[in-house]
C-alpha cells in the first residue's frame, strides 16, 4: 500500500510551519498558511495541495472567505472539521482588522466612512447595519452594529439606532450598511429609512450626518447625493 505524502516529507526548511517560525508569516504563501491551519492533508495529496486546490476552487482568498461551512466542507479533503478552522481563522482576521482603535480619527467625508468600515462589511451576504457615533469633534466615539438582515422585512427602528448615542451624548450619527449584491445604489426602502431616522434625530438633537452605503469595493453617500441636506 502507497503511503500518503505528508508535508514531513519535504525538506525541513520548506515544512511551512518551520517557514513561519523563522522567516515570518508575511514569507508564506496563502496555499502554505492555509495548510498549517488544515494541518493534513488527504489521500495522495498533502495540505499544501489540498490549499492550492481550495484556493483555486474559489478564485482567491476573497472568494473562500465568502463561502459557508458546508460549501468548504464539500472540497475534496476538507471535511466539518477543517472547515470550520478555516471559518474561524477568516473571522478572527475580520475582528481584528474592524476592532476599535484606542483612537478613533475625525469623519470628515464619506470616504474616511468607506476606510473605516470597508473591512467589516467586506464578504458579507447580509445586510449589516452600522452606526458610528461622533462627539462635537466629529471623532469616532464608537461603532455598532443595530439590525442583521434585509432591511425592508427587518426593519431598523429609530429607537434601536439612537438608543445607545442618548446614552453616550453623541453630537451626531453616521448611518452604513451594505447591500450584499455589490451595487450600493440606494433603494425606496433606503431612502425612506433615511429620512424616518433624520426626522426622529431632529427631536432628540441628534444629527444624522449621512448614510453611506457600501457595495463591492465602493460606495454612495446619501448627503452627497442630496438626501440629507
Amino acid at each position: 500500500m502507497e503511503n500518503r505524502p505528508t508535508i514531513k516529507d519535504l525538506p525541513l526548511e520548506e515544512r511551512p510551519r518551520e517557514r513561519l517560525i523563522h522567516n515570518g508569516p508575511e514569507h508564506l504563501a496563502a496555499a502554505e498558511l492555509i495548510a498549517i491551519i488544515l494541518r493534513t492533508g488527504s489521500a495522495n495529496r498533502t495540505a499544501i495541495n489540498v490549499a492550492e486546490e481550495l484556493i483555486a476552487t474559489y478564485k482567491d482568498l476573497r472568494g473562500l472567505a465568502k463561502a459557508s461551512v458546508a460549501e468548504i466542507a464539500h472540497c475534496h479533503g476538507i471535511g466539518p472539521a477543517k472547515a470550520v478552522q478555516l471559518k474561524a481563522a477568516f473571522e478572527l482576521g475580520r475582528r481584528v482588522l474592524t476592532s476599535n482603535p484606542v483612537q478613533q480619527p475625525a469623519i470628515r467625508n464619506p470616504q474616511d466612512i468607506f476606510d473605516l468600515l470597508k473591512a467589516s462589511f467586506q464578504d458579507l451576504d447580509r445586510e449589516h447595519f452600522k452606526v458610528v457615533h461622533l462627539n462635537t469633534k466629529n471623532q469616532v466615539l464608537k461603532i455598532e452594529t443595530t439590525a442583521i438582515g434585509i432591511l425592508s422585512s427587518s426593519p431598523v427602528h429609530p429607537r434601536e439606532v439612537f438608543k445607545e448615542a442618548v446614552k453616550m451624548s453623541s453630537a451626531g450619527v453616521v448611518l452604513a450598511h451594505n447591500h450584499p449584491s455589490g451595487d450600493p445604489t440606494p433603494s425606496k426602502d433606503d431612502l425612506l429609512l433615511t429620512s424616518r431616522l433624520r426626522e426622529a434625530g431632529e427631536i432628540l438633537g441628534i444629527s444624522v450626518i449621512d448614510h453611506v452605503i457600501f457595495g463591492d469595493n465602493r460606495y454612495i453617500s446619501l448627503k452627497e447625493r442630496g438626501h440629507l441636506s
